[in-house]
């Protein structure tokens, strides 16, 4: 290939890059829904070979207050809507809303925590979005499990997520008010069956002596 032909794909590249305006772009991400994206995400909705021009045309959205970063390669489009667990589900993967968030939502127990609560088998870890933290909770991979998707997020089922909340408790690393856990929605016969496959005597003894 000739330097001249190169230098024309080149040309052609940033061409087609540029035939997506901002308007159209905004166009597209309403159309297609999308509110939360990945770097890599922009790039194939958008065809973009080249690099350059794919952080150059973030930089301008950015700049342009339409897309806001929020993690390393992940973004928010400003123009659109999204949830907090929908957020924490992106933010770090793989992970799913569970303990004081997922009780919160059943309304296991009342009021609602700042802090939205999550399980993951990575490390533990905080973020800090618009004022609100979301934490990640480490968990064994073999009891990341019990949890299913509501509308775009996933969560622990009721009976997990109650588990998932006594087993730190059993840690030490959570209290327990238990005059205020509403447990008339939990299926007691799943709830031990869980609780079996966490294979935790300490958690199993709690179970017992104070649900069943």
């Amino acid at each position: 290939m000739s330097p001249l032909t190169r230098i024309h794909d080149l040309y052609i590249i940033v061409l087609i890059m540029e035939t997506f305006t901002t308007i159209d772009i905004i166009k597209i991400f309403r159309e297609k829904n999308i509110s939360l994206f990945t770097l890599a995400d922009f790039q194939r909705l958008f065809d973009i070979k080249n690099q350059n021009s794919l952080y150059k045309k973030i930089q301008r959205l950015e700049k342009n207050k339409i897309i806001q970063k929020l993690l390393k390669g992940k973004y928010f489009f400003l123009l659109g809507a999204t949830d907090d667990y929908y957020l924490a589900n992106f933010l770090y993967q793989p992970s799913y809303i569970s303990l004081e968030s997922a009780l919160s939502f059943y309304g296991i127990i009342s009021g609602f925590a700042y802090t939205i609560s999550s399980i993951t088998i990575k490390k533990t870890r905080t973020f800090s979005i618009a004022e609100k933290e979301y934490k990640y909770s480490k968990i064994n991979r073999d009891l990341f499990w019990g949890y299913e998707k509501k509308e775009k997020f996933l969560i622990a089922e009721k009976e997990k997520a109650l588990l998932d909340y006594l087993y730190f408790y059993c840690k030490g690393l959570k209290t327990v008010d238990w005059e205020d856990l509403d447990l008339k929605e939990i299926n007691k016969k799943k709830l031990l069956a869980y609780c079996k496959r966490f294979k935790n005597s300490k958690l199993s003894e709690v179970i017992k002596r104070k649900i069943l």
